[in-house]
């Protein structure tokens, strides 16, 4: 596979290898091969979700590409022995698409699908890429929808005493560590990154969840949707200041308020029980979600060659 000499020499500054001019086979994760191509254009697919990934050294962007590349290798390995393939009805698909290409920033899928091409990226590679995260997500609500608690009353109760929200704009990190002697060393290093790059890059960095590609962005999230023991820990965090780790389901999390407001709300009340269902139960989800890759990660052999 040959590219244009500026994407060669990009691959080869991208590598810091002055001499490997052609696609390398880099790994091999179980029987899924990593290459130089591949790499390169990951770093270009996250640049268009996270523009601020462009500014990190070339090893940085090496090592966020490369934990992309393995994510995404090992849910398609844990796919395919559960499913026998990951078409998508062209109907719904075309629904998806247009959809993220909204959360994208354009108006119609043929501007983000122009937009990819003069990245000189290959559609049905993000096209995969979608295929993939719906199935996973497919995947852990079959199995693990029957594990979410979810207090509906307390939710209702909730809705009709506070007619004013507070909603916060949240950004997350969500990491590992091999034992508890080095969460220490771990955050020193996770403040440091936010200190002198920035929490969005951080998030890059260090984020273990499928947020980190976006810098960890969450959006806008009613406080009434959070768990209590969340709520606790970011009650008293100012606007742009983060949160200790707090313990979850397959690591630890750190919130970032990026800002606030307080909404009044004039609702159907069932409406938005729905809704702040659907929001709690999103949130168990993914923390279900983590551990469950973990496992899966366990399991999984990964050859650099």
């Amino acid at each position: 596979m040959k590219l244009k000499l500026i994407a060669l020499i990009t691959i080869i500054l991208f590598m810091g290898n002055s001499i490997a001019l052609e696609n390398k086979i880099l790994f091999k994760i179980n029987n899924e091969i990593v290459s130089t191509i591949d790499l390169f254009n990951e770093s270009k697919y996250l640049t268009l979700l996270n523009t601020n990934l462009a500014n990190l050294e070339k090893n940085k962007i090496y090592e966020i590409s490369k934990n992309s590349l393995i994510r995404e290798k090992i849910k398609k390995i844990e796919l395919l022995k559960n499913y026998k393939n990951l078409d998508i009805d062209q109907k719904y698909f075309d629904q998806l698409m247009n959809n993220y290409s909204k959360k994208m920033g354009f108006n119609k899928t043929q501007e983000f699908e122009a937009h990819i091409k003069n990245n000189e990226l290959n559609i049905e590679t993000i096209k995969n890429k979608i295929k993939i995260e719906v199935y996973w997500n497919q995947l852990i609500v079959k199995k693990f929808l029957k594990d979410v608690k979810i207090d509906k009353e307390k939710i209702k109760k909730e809705l009709k005493k506070n007619s004013i929200q507070k909603e916060l704009l949240l950004s997350e990190i969500i990491f590992n560590i091999n034992n508890n002697k080095d969460l220490d060393g771990k955050l020193k290093l996770i403040k440091e990154d936010i200190k002198t790059r920035g929490f969005s890059n951080a998030a890059l960095i260090h984020g273990v969840s499928d947020s980190s590609n976006n810098g960890g962005k969450l959006g806008w999230i009613k406080l009434s949707s959070l768990n209590t023991k969340i709520k606790e820990q970011i009650k008293n965090i100012d606007v742009g200041d983060f949160s200790n780790p707090i313990v979850i389901p397959g690591g630890f999390l750190i919130l970032k308020i990026e800002d606030q407001r307080m909404v009044k709300k004039k609702f159907d009340l069932n409406k938005e029980i729905e809704l702040a269902i659907n929001e709690k139960t999103n949130e168990q989800l993914n923390k279900l979600s983590i551990v469950y890759f973990n496992r899966v990660k366990k399991d999984i052999q990964i050859d650099v060659l």
